[in-house]
């Protein structure tokens, strides 16, 4: 019954969107990129923390008119950057946690665009990136692990950027392109041609590259850093051709295949040949 509701929901508002279109067409562009890039969950406050965040040192940094949260597990001189997906927050890493703290390390994690405790009311990758830039230069990470669109963030910032403190990467469920998430939008909220083209303007601004070149796939192409991805073959969120294309890219990375886990690719197994990944001594 809640996803025939949601599935309602959904389609009256793309209706809507698509009535504005043919009288304010900006309008109803604005309406439509609001859906489309305003995270409806993960937000946190400062009283609703859970309790692995609460253990961690909270800093916020200021960046141009936002605020960036970070928690930071202290360790040795080691530094472990983590980046959570859409509609998330550092909580995430909860799981993850206990097997990166074996190592000693210090662990660094962050709330992206209007997410967790960081402010904003959009988020694209462009825009996390940049976030991942300003803590990345403050605090030189040497091993940088990403989930779902934030693993797409740590392809991206490391394509752009090129750190020269990023020795190895950890990309768990990330998508590789961005016209299959933006199609799947336009179809979802069946949204007219006038609405899709407007949309499309937009966001070749946003990501100042055409839709289809924003990829994960040409991201990984140009990466000189070890790479560990792992993908799940019944992941519903992210279809599991998306991590074949990356890893048809990426010169040096190791593929893991795991089933049965989904989109969130908990499980001790997958965790213990994470560590091993970032801290065998080959």
């Amino acid at each position: 019954m809640k996803k025939f509701i949601d599935f309602f929901i959904i389609k009256s508002i793309g209706l809507y969107i698509n009535f504005l279109s043919y009288v304010f067409p900006k309008k109803a562009a604005q309406l439509a990129h609001g859906y489309f890039s305003e995270p409806r969950k993960g937000k946190l406050t400062k009283g609703n923390l859970p309790e692995i965040l609460k253990e961690a040192h909270h800093e916020t940094f200021q960046y141009e008119d936002n605020s960036i949260q970070t928690y930071t597990w202290k360790g040795n001189e080691t530094i472990i950057f983590l980046i959570h997906g859409w509609e998330s927050n550092s909580s995430r890493w909860e799981k993850l946690l206990p097997y990166l703290k074996k190592s000693g390390s210090t662990i660094i994690a962050i709330d992206g665009p209007s997410q967790g405790l960081s402010s904003g009311k959009e988020f694209s990758v462009p825009k996390y990136a940049e976030y991942v830039h300003v803590i990345a230069e403050k605090f030189k990470p040497k091993y940088l692990i990403g989930h779902s669109m934030g693993g797409k963030t740590c392809l991206y910032y490391q394509y752009k950027y090129q750190s020269d403190s990023i020795e190895k990467m950890v990309i768990l469920g990330s998508p590789s392109d961005f016209k299959i998430i933006f199609t799947n939008f336009i179809s979802l909220m069946s949204l007219n041609s006038r609405i899709s083209k407007a949309l499309e303007k937009n966001y070749i601004s946003v990501l100042n590259l055409k839709l289809e070149e924003f990829s994960g796939q040409l991201f990984a192409s140009k990466l000189n850093v070890k790479g560990f991805l792992a993908h799940d073959i019944d992941d519903t969120v992210v279809l599991f051709k998306e991590a074949k294309k990356i890893v048809s890219a990426w010169k040096e990375v190791q593929f893991i295949e795991t089933s049965g886990l989904g989109h969130s690719l908990h499980d001790d197994d997958l965790y213990k040949k994470v560590s091993l990944f970032l801290f065998e001594t080959k």
